[in-house]
Order: structure tokens, then C-alpha cells, then sequence
């Protein structure tokens, strides 16, 4: 198991890139998964997110607690800065069940 700061970490990284590009199948289902993974081995509820010109700061709910987390813009926003710098090599493929 991972720790609940990297959970969180990788978390947040995925959401910014599924709400960016919300037909992008491998995006959702990975989010979807991160946020099991919150919810499930982390026991986390209650997540929500907002952003300053630095920081994105997440709060949560574990244990009746309210806990906050933060996290450099810089870091989070990587993976999708990429894939809009190199959108050649991150193609959305449709899923199984849009080609039938």
C-alpha cells in the first residue's frame, strides 16, 4: 500500500488530466481507480479541491478528522502539460464498447 500522501499526490495528478479530457477512456478508468484507492485503503471521504496561483490544497475527511494536504502546481499539472505539449504520443483510443 501506498502512502496517503502519494495516493493523494497521484490522485489529484490524474483528476487534472480526466477532467481535461473527459473522452479520454485510460484517463477516467485511472481515476476512477485513484479514487477507490482514496476511498477504499485510505478510508478518505469528503475530498474536495481548489487552486491558487501556486498551490492546489486538498481537504478530506479520514477518521471524523478534517485533514488538509497541499501540493506545487507545478508538480500536479506535469503529466497534463505534457500531453498537451506532446499530443502525438497520448492519443485517446474509443473503448471496447463504443467500437462494437
Amino acid at each position: 500500500m501506498q502512502s496517503l500522501q502519494d495516493a493523494l499526490y497521484n490522485w489529484l495528478t490524474i483528476k487534472v488530466v480526466a477532467e481535461a479530457r473527459p473522452d479520454d477512456q485510460a484517463a477516467q478508468e485511472t481515476y476512477e481507480l485513484f479514487t477507490e484507492i482514496l476511498t477504499e485503503e485510505h478510508t478518505i471521504k469528503e475530498v474536495n479541491v481548489s487552486k491558487d496561483d501556486v498551490m492546489y490544497y486538498v481537504s478530506y475527511e479520514k477518521d471524523n478528522e478534517t485533514k488538509k494536504a497541499r501540493f506545487p502546481i507545478e508538480l500536479i499539472d506535469v503529466m497534463h502539460d505534457q500531453m498537451e505539449q506532446e499530443p502525438e504520443k497520448f492519443q485517446n483510443y474509443p473503448s471496447e464498447k463504443t467500437e462494437r
